[in-house]
């Protein structure tokens, strides 16, 4: 046998995250071994902040954390709050190591969550694992969610939702749920859009630092840019001279998104909706399905949408069986009349998809 055959199998390397796992003592990362010995709520903190997450997924993250951190193994002293925000970064990876069942604990006790929201909670977890340099457990997976289609308004309850937003105490009503349905915006875009940001005359506003601090162009309908300007002089006597702020509440102080969604849940109620169908995210779906039905292509729905990818778009092409089966029937009635008049160009009556915006006053 040659002395090539009779070499023993070297072990493959293992990655340092790997290693740490079978050492005694947790090795910190190089980027975090100068910051060791200072309080980690602060440092992560600007590490979320350094990745541009959004003022909602750092609290998300922040909420989901404290239980992990938190829990307690035998033998262990609970936390109390001081001890919580004080523990400096290299006592918290340790306390976060992946082997000594913390985190398995941690996650029997969130199994009885949704699926979306344990998977929220894991995903933070699971980046803070990582900040930490410690490797993720692989038996630790996300929950299956299923395929969810967007959840819609019919044609009859926006004609419904219009118009008792136009009768609403509240003057804000009418123009926030009109440029919802009009121009797709985030709940969060509606409360930081400022007046400046709107051009009348191209009837456009620019959304700076959307979701995922991107900036985007947002169109305006004739009917948007009218029900702004009615807006403008009720703005000016609520809000001070030194108010940015496009939409401002009684108060004259900027209009925030617990706000909007309290007047989502009062205009549902008086519009005889169930409970919680109507939602700011509700009137985007509205907008890009109606697009959809329209004849609009993925790509210019992605970019009014201010969607990062193309396939957070594509699931509007999952429509509703009555959605569906109002384009089916357009559809054979205009080959119907083709059939019947192949000479003429026979006029085609609209009928607007129920999920569509289009003709609604």
């Amino acid at each position: 046998m040659n002395e090539r055959g009779m070499r023993t199998p070297q072990p493959q390397a293992r990655r340092p995250s790997q290693r740490r796992l079978t050492q005694e003592q947790v090795t910190l990362p190089a980027r975090l071994i100068h910051l060791r010995h200072l309080p980690w709520l602060e440092c992560y903190r600007r590490q979320l902040q350094t990745e541009n997450k959004s003022e909602n997924t750092q609290k998300s993250y922040f909420y989901g954390l404290r239980p992990l951190v938190e829990t307690v193994l035998p033998g262990e002293d609970v936390l109390d709050e001081e001890t919580y925000e004080s523990l400096c970064i290299e006592t918290l990876a340790e306390r976060m190591e992946p082997m000594n069942g913390r985190l398995d604990l941690w996650a029997h006790s969130i199994a009885g969550l949704k699926p979306t929201t344990y998977n929220a909670r894991i995903a933070a977890a699971r980046h803070l694992i990582r900040w930490l340099g410690l490797m993720w457990p692989d038996h630790l997976q996300r929950a299956r969610t299923g395929k969810r289609l967007p959840r819609t308004l019919t044609r009859r309850e926006l004609t419904s939702v219009l118009e008792v937003a136009t009768l609403s105490e509240d003057p804000a009503a009418s123009l926030v749920v009109t440029m919802m349905l009009d121009t797709g915006m985030r709940v969060s875009e509606i409360c930081e859009l400022n007046m400046e940001d709107i051009d009348f005359d191209d009837g456009s506003a620019r959304v700076l630092g959307g979701k995922g601090d991107k900036d985007r162009l947002v169109l305006f309908t004739k009917r948007t840019v009218e029900r702004l300007r009615a807006w403008i002089p009720i703005r000016n006597r609520l809000a001070s001279a030194t108010e940015s702020a496009c939409f401002v509440n009684r108060y004259g102080r900027r209009l925030q998104p617990r706000g909007v969604q309290r007047m989502m849940d009062s205009l549902g109620q008086e519009a005889n909706l169930p409970k919680g169908k109507l939602t700011p995210h509700v009137l985007r779906h509205n907008f890009a399905t109606g697009l959809l039905e329209r004849g609009a292509d993925l790509v210019t729905i992605q970019r009014l949408m201010g969607h990062a990818t193309i396939a957070t778009t594509r699931v509007y092409l999952e429509i509703s069986d009555q959605t569906l089966r109002e384009v089916y029937h357009r559809a054979q009635s205009m080959r119907e009349d083709m059939d019947e008049r192949p000479m003429e160009s026979a006029p085609v009556e609209e009928t607007t998809p129920s999920t569509s915006t289009h003709g609604i006053v």
